[in-house]
Formats: structure tokens, C-alpha cells, sequence
């Protein structure tokens, strides 16, 4: 299998394990003399068996992030964490440009006026320039993703 398949079966299980903890909660509590809509203890079984499946492809999808290699040297899980601090940077000066940016409206001459203490152009190609190597790191990792086996 490869980790591109792995990583999909992860999220479907994700979502699996989300949806049994609904039907759970929607089988906890019945009016007495009313059977729940499911049985309770077959759902915790088949949580069980979901969470221990999920437990075996998240270490195995750790394992081959870690011993997997791009073409630059550099680990799949560095570049994961590489690419998810992008994000993380971009974010901020994506939140700093929009409170720099604001325009207040001012009705009088006797308001306070504000001004911007960063260069939002300049902020904003930095911004450009994170999410062109966000992009290109993405890019590497995913077709690194879909020519790497899975290791057990």
C-alpha cells in the first residue's frame, strides 16, 4: 500500500471513529421500557476495533515519514513540519496585514487617527513568497506520498 492510501485510510477512520462516538451518544440514554436505537456494547466493540486499526496505521505512517527521504535529503516528517510552520507563519502575516490594513473611518477632524506600523506591501509579497514554498513543499510531499510504500 502506498502512505498517499495509508494517509486516506487514516482520515476515513477519523471519521469513522467521530461517527461512532454520535451514535454512541444518541444510544446512551433511553426512556424506560425503550430499547436503544443501537446496542451500545456493539458500538464499543467496533470502536475498539476501529481505534486499535487506527493505532497500527498512524505508528506505520509515523515510521515511513520518518525513514523516507525527498530528493533534497531532507525527511518526509521534517518537511511535513517544515510545510505546517509555513502555514503557521503565513497565517500570522495574514492576520497582521488584515489588522494593518484596516481603514477606519473617521467623521470629524477631532477623532483619533490611526496609522499602519508595518508595510503591508511588504508583508504581503513575504506572503506570497511563503505560500509559493508552502506550494512547492506540498508539492514534493505529495508525490512522495503517492511513489512511497508503506513500511510496517
Amino acid at each position: 500500500m502506498k502512505l498517499a492510501e495509508a494517509l486516506i485510510l487514516r482520515a476515513d477512520s477519523q471519521k469513522r471513529i467521530e461517527q461512532l462516538r454520535q451514535r454512541l451518544v444518541r444510544s446512551a440514554k433511553v426512556q424506560e421500557g425503550e430499547t436503544p436505537p443501537e446496542q451500545p456494547q456493539a458500538l464499543i466493540a467496533e470502536l475498539d476495533t476501529t481505534v486499535n486499526e487506527l493505532t497500527d496505521l498512524i505508528k506505520r505512517i509515523n515510521k515511513t515519514n520518518s525513514l523516507t527521504t525527498l530528493e533534497e535529503g531532507m525527511t518526509l516528517s521534517d518537511a511535513l513540519a517544515q510545510r505546517d510552520t509555513l502555514l503557521l507563519k503565513r497565517s500570522v502575516y495574514n492576520s497582521l496585514v488584515e489588522a494593518a490594513a484596516y481603514q477606519q473611518v473617521r467623521y470629524g477632524a477631532s477623532e483619533i487617527k490611526s496609522f499602519s506600523t508595518v508595510n503591508v506591501a511588504e508583508l504581503q509579497t513575504q506572503m506570497d513568497q511563503l505560500s509559493r514554498q508552502c506550494r512547492e513543499l506540498d508539492t514534493r510531499i505529495q508525490e512522495s506520498n503517492w511513489n512511497t510504500e508503506l513500511m510496517d
